[in-house]
């Protein structure tokens, strides 16, 4: 099992971990990491291995499919660290970065487009959801730009907390996505609250957010995508 970090501090930029072993495709798997692994439509981190006076450039990191253990991608040719070495573990600070804004971001259309979820993607540059739109004529994109920067500029905290399965199952209301769930098993699931007390957004989410909605600067929606009879995509950047 890998010790996610990250959870408890989505701003560590870096760690000391010791490399328990390589997986038949030469990926890298440590005791411990900052590196968020691709899930739920952010992409895994990049960044290196720092290892006695050299580095492995990290191009993404991944599930297992025991989704215990996080598997560190090396980039190209990168030559690997052996198992048992000492590594520093260094993020591309400014990409999650970016993630985290984005993802909170996404979190702040989702509370104002109040339809179903069908899927959604993350990167550096721009973020998008889809959603089952009943009323099409009910999304604008002036008018949901300037209410996405009314929100950043409110400046609300994001924060966390945890509930049970069993209180998840009682509140099916906090699961907004059609195709993917929250995952359960474990006894315990995480939900992100925007403003106090989640009164902006509440929802079950695995992703690295800002602290609050300040951070994640002026937004701009690009378009609304035609997808299907009711389903719409709508693409937010960064303005």
């Amino acid at each position: 099992m890998t010790e996610t970090l990250y959870r408890a501090d989505a701003y560590l930029k870096d760690c000391e971990a010791k490399v328990l072993s390589l997986n038949e495709r030469g990926g890298i798997i440590l005791d411990r990491t900052v590196f968020y692994a691709s899930a739920g439509g952010q992409p895994g981190d990049a960044g290196t291995l720092e290892i006695a006076g050299r580095s492995c450039p990290i191009a993404t990191a991944a599930w297992e499919p025991d989704k215990t253990t996080i598997v560190h991608v090396p980039a190209g040719d990168a030559v690997p660290p052996a198992a048992g070495d000492t590594v520093r573990a260094v993020l591309d600070w400014d990409k999650r970065h970016r993630h985290m804004r984005m993802h909170t971001a996404l979190h702040l259309l989702c509370t104002l487009v109040k339809f179903p979820v069908t899927g959604g993607q993350i990167s550096a540059d721009e973020g998008r959801l889809d959603f089952d739109i009943s009323d099409p004529s009910s999304v604008d994109k002036e008018n949901l730009t300037a209410a996405l920067n009314d929100l950043v500029a409110a400046n609300h905290p994001v924060s966390e907390r945890w509930i049970t399965d069993a209180e998840l199952e009682a509140n099916p209301h906090l699961v907004r996505t059609m195709s993917v769930k929250p995952p359960m098993g474990s006894g315990k699931v995480r939900l992100v609250a925007i403003g106090s007390d989640g009164s902006v957004d509440l929802q079950p989410c695995g992703g690295t957010h800002v602290r609050n909605t300040g951070e994640i600067g002026v937004l701009a929606v690009a378009k609304i995508e035609n997808k299907g009879k009711q389903n719409r995509r709508i693409r937010v950047v960064f303005a």
